[in-house]
């Protein structure tokens, strides 16, 4: 699966980087990549993995997904 995430308080490159860490972390997640200008975060995960699941981490890190 694969879906791209808008995060408004991406501010930098330094914010992206920070989450592709911690969501990299996560179990079944294959990519993470990131845009600070477009505010994106686009996620390539595998079951059993869920989107709730990786939106909460978005949360608890402090990066809600719109």
């Amino acid at each position: 699966m694969e879906k791209t995430f808008t995060v408004s308080n991406i501010s930098c490159g330094h914010c992206v980087n920070a989450i592709k860490n911690e969501l990299s972390e996560l179990g079944n997640v294959q990519q993470v990549e990131g845009d600070a200008e477009q505010k994106t975060i686009t996620v390539e995960w595998s079951s059993p993995l869920t989107e709730e699941e990786i939106r909460n981490v978005l949360i608890t890190i402090n990066y809600p997904a719109e």
